[in-house]
């Protein structure tokens, strides 16, 4: 391999990043266990082959950006800029959802990622200002989303998901 005169720290950063996300994922499925179960594979079949993949992704845009950099690359030119906030709004429903999980069950926090996923893909729209009965509407079509869920997951394929009573029903 042969390296390019022309390095792209960037992109050989991304790579990276890809690689520490990759090993932290594998990390964690050591702690999986692997016992098979139905269909021949354990709980941790998924965690490993969602790492192995990164890790070799990880490899290739190392690859690439220390041997000239992305080759196919579009330039970005002047398009709209990013949405930043409703990243923010979005990563927040989602860290809530995993803070919250075991704590308020999995309908609830479930409903809360998907209120918060809302607010930042309308305000990617241009929907700012949203009224409190907008609000009551997403938390209304969360629970509709995520109770069935979790009904079909506990009750009819009796895997046990987080929940606030011991009943399998809330």
């Amino acid at each position: 391999m042969t390296l390019s005169k022309n390095t792209y720290p960037l992109q050989t950063l991304v790579g990276v990043g890809v690689l520490l996300i990759g090993l932290g994922l594998a990390f964690g499925a050591l702690t999986i266990p692997s016992a098979a179960g139905y269909g021949g594979v354990g709980p941790n079949f998924l965690p490993w082959l969602v790492a192995l993949s990164l890790l070799v992704c990880a490899g290739f845009i190392i690859w690439e950006s220390l041997t000239g950099g992305f080759r196919a690359i579009d330039d970005a030119g002047d398009g709209p800029a990013p949405y930043w906030l409703g990243f923010a709004w979005m990563s927040a429903g989602l860290l809530a959802n995993a803070a919250l999980i075991t704590t308020i069950g999995f309908i609830f926090s479930c409903t809360l990622c998907f209120v918060l996923a809302v607010q930042g893909l309308k305000g990617a729209e241009g929907a700012t200002h949203r009224g409190p009965a907008v609000w009551v509407k997403d938390v209304l079509i969360g629970m509709a989303i995520s109770a069935p869920v979790y009904w079909m997951f506990t009750q009819f394929l009796a895997i046990n998901l987080p929940g606030i009573t011991s009943t399998g029903w809330l």
